[in-house]
């Protein structure tokens, strides 16, 4: 398996950022509200974050993004994204593992939103443990789920 670590996301990042997120959720994107390149750009710039994000990266090469938001009773995982020519290696189940565990290490449990249209980021998130706790956004497109601590 590839060294997989996290480094600070700077300004210099937003392209590569812009460009992920269209080869890992432009298809999604496209099938909700269709892709406008200019909307999305635009969408990237009010959102992109450098101070919160972080690039994950494989052998030192940048393949993804992480926005994780840490509240007083949850973990919320804002944002995950891999590029396409890296999912599928358990890079984002390493990732989101260490976020339960991190999580159950505060008390808290970890939340997320994903697209309803994202049926294979569903898969990974039930196959860790994270259930659909609500359903939001117009027509249902958000699917809220929760990764719940054992009680004991």
């Amino acid at each position: 398996m590839n060294a997989i670590a996290l480094r600070p996301a700077t300004p210099a990042d937003s392209e590569f950022c812009f460009q992920l997120h269209k080869a890992a959720m432009g298809d999604y994107v496209a099938a909700i509200w269709g892709w406008d390149e200019q909307a999305q750009r635009d969408y990237h710039a009010r959102g992109f974050d450098p101070d919160h994000w972080q690039i994950i990266t494989a052998d030192e090469a940048d393949i993804g993004m992480l926005n994780v938001e840490y509240h007083d009773t949850e973990v919320y995982l804002a944002r995950i994204e891999i590029h396409p020519d890296h999912q599928g290696r358990g890079i984002g189940t390493r990732l989101i593992t260490t976020l339960v565990e991190e999580a159950a290490q505060r008390g808290q449990d970890l939340i997320l939103d994903v697209l309803a249209v994202n049926h294979r980021a569903q898969a990974l998130y039930q196959r860790l443990g994270l259930r659909e706790v609500a359903r939001h956004g117009d027509d249902d497109i958000k699917i809220r789920m929760r990764y719940t601590r054992p009680s004991g």
